[in-house]
């Protein structure tokens, strides 16, 4: 079951409302949604009005998306997340089960956020990690389990982010260390 706002183009081979339970809820897209081919989102799934998928992207159940979302080809919102507004989620990013992603965040294609801090060792309760709003991650970055990236953060390509980012920090290596943001990286995302 699922609603679609007006002025939607969804491609025909788009799985809408794909059931995560014995007795699932409904799933909302708002206005205006771009939804492109071998894409599925599932039951208890709401997203506001100016969605944009590219081409096989999943969004599991469970997850609030706010407006003027971008989820890139084979991207992964592995559920139970909240994602805010103007945010832009490139190719092949992952984003675990219990993650917060605020608004006019940025995340660079093939980035990684975790929710697992021991892998099959311990049965622990996960938690992903926060991008506060106007946060960018850089493509290929890894963010680990319950870490917060803060408020206009910029974590660089490539980084490796195993503790919390202030806000306005640049974070780059791996591990990543923080240093000033510079002056050029300074200010809002555009998105």
């Amino acid at each position: 079951m699922y609603v679609t706002g007006a002025g939607c183009d969804i491609d025909d081979d788009v799985t809408i409302g794909y059931a995560a339970g014995d007795d699932p809820d409904q799933t909302v897209i708002g206005d205006d949604a771009r939804i492109r081919s071998g894409t599925i989102i599932y039951s208890d799934v709401n997203i506001g009005d100016g969605f944009i998928t590219g081409h096989d992207a999943l969004v599991r159940e469970d997850t609030e998306i706010g407006d003027d979302v971008v989820v890139g080809t084979k991207t992964v919102i592995d559920g139970t997340s909240v994602i805010g507004s103007n945010v832009s989620l490139q190719s092949r990013v992952y984003v675990p089960t219990n993650t917060t992603i605020g608004s006019n965040v940025f995340v660079g294609p093939g980035a990684v956020l975790t929710n697992d801090p021991y892998p099959v060792r311990q049965d622990v309760e996960m938690t992903g990690p926060t991008l506060e709003d106007g946060a960018s991650i850089g493509g290929n970055a890894t963010v680990l389990p319950d870490v917060t990236v803060g408020a206009d953060a910029f974590v660089a390509a490539g980084a490796i982010v195993t503790e919390d980012v202030p806000p306005e920090t640049l974070a780059v290596g791996a591990p990543a260390e923080h240093r000033p943001l510079p002056p050029k990286l300074q200010g809002e995302n555009s998105i």
